[in-house]
């Protein structure tokens, strides 16, 4: 499984989710490769699971991957419902 993490510019706060998502898939036990990317590289990337800020979400939901939109960047049992969320309609 693939998770890529958008924002504007593929820096500063994607990189700050992609960590903290690092942590939630260890705390769950899963596996996953997790990166970060700006807007424009999320549509060529592959990504199983796109991850971003509500402003970035509504411009990832027709690439065709499944899209976590985070109300708090930084709330971690919110990023942790949204991505069992996703991963589990994955496996369907």
């Amino acid at each position: 499984m693939k998770i890529l993490v958008v924002c504007g510019s593929g820096l500063g706060s994607s990189f700050l989710i992609e960590m903290n998502i690092k942590k939630v898939l260890q705390e769950l036990g899963l596996k996953a490769e997790v990166d970060h990317a700006d807007l424009g590289s999320a549509k060529g990337s592959g990504a199983d699971i796109l991850v971003g800020t509500r402003d970035i979400a509504v411009q990832l939901y027709d690439i065709g991957s499944e899209v976590v939109s985070l109300d708090n960047m930084i709330d971690i049992e919110s990023m942790k419902t949204k991505l069992i969320e996703a991963i589990d309609k994955l496996k369907k």
